[in-house]
């Protein structure tokens, strides 16, 4: 974090319990609230607004959680990047349902979002993968992702390996790495407030085909 960043944070720490949550009907977007706190955890300061916390669930019914940065949003769903032979991949692949949980602390504001998956389509994420630097290309390429090391060194050699195959040319987009987008039926905007009388509102969709939402609020 730099310094600006820094001041910054310093200076809207706890701004959260002071901020209001907007007024709402049925006919108000989620995706739209959604992009107005993003917006603000962008200028906060915070580092990294884009990190969230994926939970998927396995055949058997034991629940795991991981740190992954959204790279994209829209009315269709919220899209992370990943192998699709990673751990989370293969849950998703056996069980649709998914969790997303994003954190911004210093605005003491989450977002919960619940929904199912879909993969994005090669082209989506070709074109996301052509934008990324070399290193982390070269990476995808050389990680079998969620599997064991075979021996400590393997990584560094299969990075060499393919640092030595690819070399003078670009790196091709492997087939086995893409987007999931996540599309959400439940949204939870949770805003912190003193005396832990938080805010939060909700969204749930009355019909999983269209876009209608019923909204309410709960207890904290």
């Amino acid at each position: 974090m730099t310094f600006l960043e820094k001041i910054r944070c310093l200076f809207t720490f706890g701004q959260g319990v002071a901020l209001s949550l907007p007024e709402f009907d049925d006919a108000s977007d989620p995706i739209a609230l959604f992009d107005t706190w993003f917006n603000d955890a962008n200028k906060s300061g915070i580092l990294l607004p884009e990190a969230v916390s994926v939970s998927t669930c396995s055949k058997d019914g034991q629940p795991s959680s991981r740190m992954v940065l959204m790279k994209s949003f829209d009315e269709r769903g919220f899209v992370f990047y990943t192998n699709y032979g990673s751990r989370k991949s293969h849950e998703l692949e056996d069980n649709q349902k998914v969790a997303l949980l994003l954190h911004w602390n210093v605005l003491q504001r989450q977002v919960r979002i619940e929904g199912t998956v879909e993969k994005t389509t090669l082209e989506e994420s070709a074109n996301y993968f052509n934008s990324r630097d070399r290193g982390s290309k070269v990476g995808a390429w050389a990680s079998k992702q969620s599997q064991q090391l075979t021996h400590p060194n393997e990584l560094k050699e299969r990075v060499k390996q393919f640092e030595q195959e690819f070399s003078g040319k670009d790196v091709p987009h492997p087939e086995f790495w893409g987007g999931w987008r996540v599309k959400p039926h439940y949204m939870e905007f949770w805003q912190g407030r003193t005396s832990r009388l938080h805010d939060r509102l909700c969204f749930e969709k009355n019909d999983q085909t269209n876009n209608d939402w019923q909204t309410f609020k709960l207890h904290p």
